[in-house]
């Protein structure tokens, strides 16, 4: 089987100004790669670090945490806590072997459809250069295991 490699890419965004740019992204009918699952918070505040090995661990080639402009979060610092967090995770991804650049934040406010774009173009760009997150190769031989298993 020779499928042409496709990034899988969990992105994590803020509902009050990545989202909302996201969302205008496709009114405006934006070209950007469809390979970027969303998962809408709150606030990037609410990123841990266990969510973010987690994304890996279940398969992510790439993770982008997107919230608010540095200065303008509406829950003050959340932002800036997700940032840290961020640098956290990436450390410790390096510590794994998976490469930090495999995460990414990014601050992108709600009328700059084209930076999330740019953003997601981006990441896939990295992931494809990164190529398959080697512990996704590994729950998808599991994964194959087990539906052999229950035949």
């Amino acid at each position: 089987m020779n499928r042409k490699y496709e990034p899988k890419i969990v992105a994590l965004l803020c509902t009050y100004c990545t989202y909302t740019a996201a969302d205008m992204a496709g009114s405006m009918r934006l070209q950007y790669p469809s390979n970027v699952r969303v998962v809408k918070l709150l606030c990037t505040g609410k990123v841990d670090v266990v969510y973010l090995l987690g994304a890996f661990r279940a398969g992510a080639d790439a993770v982008m945490v997107s919230g608010c402009e540095i200065g303008d979060c509406h829950f003050l610092e959340g932002n800036l806590r997700a940032k840290e967090r961020v640098e956290h995770a990436k450390t410790l991804l390096d510590e794994l072997g998976l490469d930090a650049r495999r995460l990414e934040m990014f601050h992108i406010g709600a009328s700059d459809a084209p930076k999330w774009a740019a953003a997601v173009e981006q990441m896939t760009r990295r992931a494809l250069e990164l190529g398959p997150n080697p512990l996704g190769q590994a729950s998808a031989a599991v994964e194959r295991t087990g539906e052999e298993l229950t035949r």
